[in-house]
């Protein structure tokens, strides 16, 4: 007989094990990320699982010899039940290329896929919602650049960033972070970037959604010194590969503007699959970091300075705007 039930991963050692090694046998890294996982068990063996990320179906395994079950409907609809009681009524679920088929068959659509993951959702809003977004700011131009940046907050190197692309653009795209992760609110960030940019009219600022650096495409960019370098990896495949294949045709993009990355490693990562899946079909430029008294200028120092109350290197390292805002706060 098949029961289902919660499995506590911090609280119940013993399920978290073998929650583990049943994930393993599947060929899936084990992520701890996650808000909630249901098991299905055959007495104390577990034959199934599934979890749970703020509206990311993940860690989705049946154990070998039950595959010809219908398993999977029974934790998919546990998760999706789950989602409902918490009003999120858009899902995505992370798969194997070889088990994509199955969730097709419960109602999700592919949006990406690379060889190692397949990434499908159901509900609205979705994909085509995103899509209409951006097809209502597009402009037309012969050089069309894109910016994606968190901007947490957005600093003078971000603003130097920001002017170098411009100006080798006719139109720049500039992808605000839409995930409330950080620091500063999605809403903050947002009012800074448009006030920094507002004079430049090459300048189009967009949000993210769930499609660009998300909990969906690439969770793990916000743990940063605390990611798996390994699931980072295939997380920035994921996030370039939709970035190329769905976001850069519809607004024609043919640069995608960076700083090069000497402190976050995670960063870097994303940098070095970009440029592996960018290849010779969208062009990826890397600009060298800003620095100040010999020392990069990042958002990590402006924080630092702001947890200090130390408001004086807060403004030297931020443009007017940035100061005004965040002092206000």
């Amino acid at each position: 007989m098949v029961t289902s039930k919660r499995i506590w991963l911090t609280i119940n050692q013993e399920e978290a094990q073998k929650w583990q090694v049943l994930l393993n046998e599947s060929g899936l890294t084990a992520d701890w990320q996650v808000d909630y996982t249901v098991g299905l068990f055959e007495g104390e063996e577990l034959i199934a699982t599934g979890s749970v990320y703020d509206n990311i179906i993940k860690c989705v395994a049946i154990k070998n010899n039950q595959q010809s079950q219908n398993l999977l409907a029974l934790v998919v609809q546990d998760l999706l039940t789950y989602l409902e009681e918490l009003q999120k009524h858009h899902s995505l679920v992370y798969t194997k290329p070889a088990t994509a088929v199955y969730f097709e068959s419960l109602g999700f659509k592919v949006i990406v896929k690379t060889d190692t993951v397949v990434v499908l959702e159901r509900g609205f809003p979705n994909i085509d919602t995103y899509r209409q977004k951006l097809l209502t700011a597009k402009r037309e131009g012969r050089r069309i650049g894109a910016i994606v940046m968190n901007a947490n907050p957005l600093t003078l190197g971000h603003q130097y960033l920001i002017e170098t692309a411009a100006a080798a653009s006719d139109v720049l795209y500039l992808f605000v972070v839409s995930e409330n992760r950080s620091t500063f609110s999605e809403a903050t960030r947002l009012e800074i970037v448009r006030q920094v940019t507002q004079d430049n009219p090459k300048i189009v600022v967009l949000p993210t959604d769930n499609y660009i650096v998300s909990n969906m495409t690439f969770p793990t960019y916000f743990l940063k010194e605390k990611a798996n370098q390994d699931i980072a990896k295939v997380q920035a495949k994921v996030d370039a590969t939709l970035f190329l294949e769905i976001i850069a045709p519809i607004l024609s993009i043919q640069t995608r503007w960076v700083g090069e990355e000497p402190l976050s490693p995670v960063t870097q990562i994303y940098n070095e699959q970009m440029m592996a899946v960018f290849g010779n079909k969208l062009k990826l430029k890397i600009i060298p970091r800003l620095t100040q008294d010999g020392t990069v200028i990042s958002a990590t120092r402006v924080r630092a300075a702001i947890e200090q109350d130390d408001w004086e290197t807060v403004q030297k390292l931020v443009p007017q705007q940035t100061y005004t805002i965040l002092k206000g706060s």
